[in-house]
């Protein structure tokens, strides 16, 4: 992805907040007006992060790849499978008994084996809700989970893959 620009709106109303949205092809940020100049510089490239994160996921079909690894593996399909802007403390979550999968955004921007390492360690929630034996058996199914574990460990090893 090119670098878009980003356009930084000062708002005398925002006294905490900053939010940020795609249009015509550039980023608008809004920020509290009159914060310092690193703490600015801050907010705007986390906010530009998840922008970009954010532009990336909508060209992944979710569901449809989630579908084709079920099928492929022998594993559930989902109900549900969405992006997730939230979540910052792991790659993916799942809700078993109502068949929803939520995945971080932040993996739209990695090689899309590691994807699919962590669609299929959701998937196989479906099956198991723990991490046991039979559980790991169902994950293992997919060749390159150690491979992308240790991508992900190496991405952030405070989250574990």
């Amino acid at each position: 992805m090119t670098e878009p620009v980003v356009e930084v709106i000062r708002s005398q109303r925002r006294k905490r907040t900053v939010s940020g949205r795609v249009a015509e092809g550039r980023f608008e940020v809004r920020v509290p007006a009159g914060l310092n100049a690193s703490e600015e510089a801050r907010l705007v490239a986390d906010m530009t992060a998840r922008l970009k994160r954010r532009v990336v996921s909508d060209d992944i079909d979710l569901g449809r790849r989630a579908s084709e690894l079920a099928d492929r593996y022998g594993l559930r399909r989902p109900a549900r499978v969405e992006w997730s802007g939230r979540q910052m403390q792991r790659w993916g979550s799942c809700t078993p008994s109502a068949g929803h999968i939520r995945i971080s955004d932040r993996l739209a921007s990695m090689p899309s084996w590691v994807l699919d390492s962590v669609l299929v360690h959701e998937l196989a929630h479906l099956e198991e809700a723990n991490h046991g034996k039979r559980f790991q058996t169902l994950v293992e199914r997919y060749p390159l989970t150690e491979r992308a574990r240790g991508y992900l460990m190496a991405v952030d090893d405070r989250i574990p893959a």
